[in-house]
């Protein structure tokens, strides 16, 4: 069971580099995608196991992983047929280019998947490592200069970032040997009194530098807003909305064992530093934005500092939040990057101005894309807002009410950024001097996508109770220390 999120995907590659893209196989990701969620639902409520040599192993933490995964790649992989088939039709792409994208896109949700089931840390970095490679093919799918200029950006800022990352899990292995515990992080975290504090200090520092890179998180985010814009929309929803959270995962099990060594206040003052640095760069960047694509791009780097910030508190309930959070930013970003995307094939711009007047063209696109923001903006009744809630109590719980004032601070700029921004798109008309804009139709398959995330990101924010037991029960393997 352990093993079947990551040979489903697996077997859906093979399965599209034999058969290519086609009517018969177009959903075939769905299916797989599918099959990751039920795996990871089955794996919930099985609790912890092993297989494969002890390569892999499931926990709660790493089954709600698994949750987000399958639940975002299913609605991307749901809007994929569509989207590409307006690709072929505007001449963007053809059948090799169809091939190759069902190939990259399982091979990538299979590396997310062992990355969160990996119980080895070194396993844990190579499929990290997997999903850099993967998705820079993808980010360059359209071929053009800006798509391989982003893709080669991508490349280079990440793997600087997934090196520093090694160094770390090298210096973690270290410090494993040294007492014969490995790179197992279980058995880590069982015997961390055993582990050298200097060695471990130093790991702490580059493995939030090196996967806080692959997040997304300031001052290595460089890379997000470029690769996002550039990369098919249905890849863009996967890669922010839970690529960047699996990195953040690796993030998570490494500050269990660095905390049993060192204690909370090493990974606090950097994750605290991580997550106001890339709040402020959101908050700055996104005032002047003109393109649609990057302001969710730097909405990514926002929500990713805000888990930085819950996690650098390390409650119970800020880590429960840390991970709804997770999970509602993945739904509520995946609608509106699928939105964003077939927005973009209709007009062939991605430019704020022009989609102005979206609400009288597509009332369905500028509805779904209106809640998608208002999601993002953690208004209620979305997850967003009761993940947000938590986490700000439990800063002023934890002694940490500067950082969250700060944090709020900075949120109020985002939120009068987006929401003008969001205002112009929906409501704005559209200059006299400029020809009048296509009408836009949303797919079927799309607008089922995108109602279903956002439909689940509003019920998790009423009510979290199936999701409940699990998420207490993976705060408390995050390392909740109260």
């Amino acid at each position: 069971m352990v093993s079947l999120p990551v040979l489903l995907p697996a077997l859906a590659g093979c399965l599209y580099a034999l058969f290519g893209w086609n009517r018969a196989t177009a959903y075939l990701g769905a299916l797989a995608a599918a099959g990751v969620l039920a795996c990871a639902v089955a794996l919930a409520g099985a609790g912890t196991g092993g297989a494969l040599w002890g390569l892999l192993r499931a926990d709660a933490l790493s089954a709600f992983m698994l949750v987000v995964i399958g639940a975002v790649a299913l609605a991307a992989m749901l809007a994929s047929p569509a989207y590409l088939a307006a690709e072929v039709a505007a001449g963007h792409t053809g059948p090799r280019a169809l091939r190759r994208y069902g190939v990259l896109t399982q091979a990538f949700v299979a590396a997310m998947a062992l990355a969160v089931l990996a119980a080895n840390l070194g396993v844990m970095w190579v499929a990290i490592e997997a999903t850099t490679i993967l998705t820079a093919f993808l980010v360059g799918f359209r071929n053009t200069k800006n798509a391989t200029e982003a893709a080669w950006k991508y490349v280079v800022i990440c793997s600087v970032g997934i090196a520093l990352a090694l160094l770390g899990v090298v210096l973690v292995n270290y410090a494993g040997v040294q007492s014969a515990l490995g790179l197992d992080w279980a058995v880590l975290a069982r015997q961390a009194a055993d582990l050298d504090p200097g060695v471990m200090r130093i790991a702490a520092v580059l493995v939030v530098l090196g996967f806080g890179t692959k997040a997304g998180l300031a001052p290595m985010h460089a890379w997000l807003p470029d690769a996002h814009s550039q990369a098919p929309a249905p890849v863009s929803a996967l890669m922010s909305g839970v690529l960047l959270s699996v990195a953040f995962y690796a993030i998570l099990r490494v500050k269990v064992i660095t905390d049993a060594v060192l204690g909370d206040t090493t990974m606090r003052v950097l994750l605290v530093a991580a997550a106001l640095a890339s709040l402020a760069v959101a908050a700055a960047l996104l005032l002047a934005q003109r393109d649609y694509k990057r302001l969710l791009a730097y909405s990514s780097i926002e929500h990713m500092g805000l888990l930085a910030l819950g996690a650098a508190i390390g409650t119970r309930l800020a880590l429960a939040a840390v991970l709804l959070h997770i999970l509602g930013h993945g739904l509520g970003k995946s609608a509106l990057f699928l939105s964003a995307g077939h927005l973009h094939q209709a007009l062939g711009s991605s430019r704020i101005d022009a989609a102005r007047g979206l609400l009288l063209r597509s009332p369905l696109l500028a509805g779904a894309f209106a809640l998608g923001l208002l999601a993002l903006l953690g208004m209620p009744p979305f997850s967003l807002f009761a993940s947000e809630l938590g986490i700000v109590r439990a800063g002023f719980a934890a002694g940490l009410g500067w950082a969250i004032v700060l944090a709020l601070l900075l949120m109020l700029v985002i939120v009068a950024a987006i929401g003008r921004h969001g205002r112009r798109m929906l409501l704005g008309t559209q200059a006299a001097a400029l020809p009048t804009p296509p009408s836009v139709a949303l797919p079927a398959t799309t607008a089922l996508a995108v109602i279903a995330a956002l439909l689940g990101c509003a019920l998790l924010g009423i009510t979290t109770s199936p999701l409940g037991e699990l998420l207490h029960g993976a705060a408390t393997i995050a390392g909740a220390s109260r």
